[in-house]
């Protein structure tokens, strides 16, 4: 037999068993496709033995002057009634605003859903509100104009699985939501219309982090008994960690003083 009616036997032979055999040939092609097709098994916090983490931060220094930002570039902004300043340090009585606090490790393998509510970012008065803000894999971040002006979105994470945000918006209209993938600390957030315009995001593996307030306070509740590493970030003078028990509906503290050197810097 030719070696070409031979090639062409073979093939006929196989159309015809899948026809006999739909089945098991789609069976096969299903099994090819089913890796990484399982629904990952969920957490539920326990309100009966939950604890909580509280705690404050602090600066140990003098801090830093705030500097008033020039707007004049763009008469929208600088119609604002309120002044604008920079927010790398926000300090009130010695307790530091804008930090990052999130549980990074003490959980084991414990995975919790991602909120379905996006975190928002606002453009008010020519600046992102809130400076600082935190988000779960998976959870939206919904950016939103509030400003009678055009505003440019640029984000820039690191972590190649989280996008890249690179858009405009019209002024007082249009809201996006972006989902990130991955676990990063202080992605930036710029506007490329007003260069003075920055915030950070935190990406979180779990739903257990904070933002220091205005009085350098957080509270990170809803935690399962253990102990964890918990790490306070900052955009300009890096992280902290500290070892924290949790006991059942219990409350303990952990506080983080920058300003002594004890950080690690970016």
């Amino acid at each position: 037999m030719h070696p070409l009616q031979a090639f062409h036997l073979k093939v006929a032979s196989a159309l015809v068993l899948c026809a006999l055999l739909p089945v098991s040939c789609k069976k096969s092609a299903t099994n090819e496709a089913s890796p990484g097709a399982s629904t990952p098994t969920y957490t539920q916090i326990d309100p009966s033995t939950a604890g909580t983490i509280t705690g404050t931060i602090k600066f140990a220094k003098k801090a830093p002057p705030r500097i008033e930002i020039d707007m004049a570039q763009d008469p929208a902004c600088s119609l604002s009634s309120t002044p604008n300043y920079s927010e790398q340090y926000m300090v009130k009585d010695g307790k530091l605003q804008n930090v990052f606090i999130y549980v990074k490790d003490g959980l084991g393998n414990k995975i919790y859903p991602a909120p379905g509510t996006p975190v928002q970012l606002d453009q008010k008065g020519c600046r992102y509100i809130p400076h600082v803000i935190g988000v779960m894999i998976g959870q939206p971040v919904q950016f939103t104009n509030s400003d009678p002006t055009m505003h440019n979105i640029h984000t820039t994470a690191d972590t190649p699985i989280n996008p890249e945000v690179d858009i405009s918006q019209p002024p007082m209209g249009g809201t996006t939501q972006r989902v990130f993938g991955k676990p990063e600390l202080m992605v930036p957030v710029r506007c490329n219309n007003h260069p003075w315009m920055n915030a950070f995001i935190n990406v979180s593996p779990n739903p257990f982090y904070a933002v220091s307030d205005e009085n350098g306070h957080f509270e990170i509740s809803g935690l399962p008994p253990g102990t964890y590493t918990l790490v306070a970030d900052h955009e300009v003078l890096g992280q902290q960690t500290a070892q924290v028990t949790v006991a059942s509906k219990q409350t303990a503290t952990a506080d983080f003083t920058y300003g002594t050197g004890n950080g690690q810097m970016r």
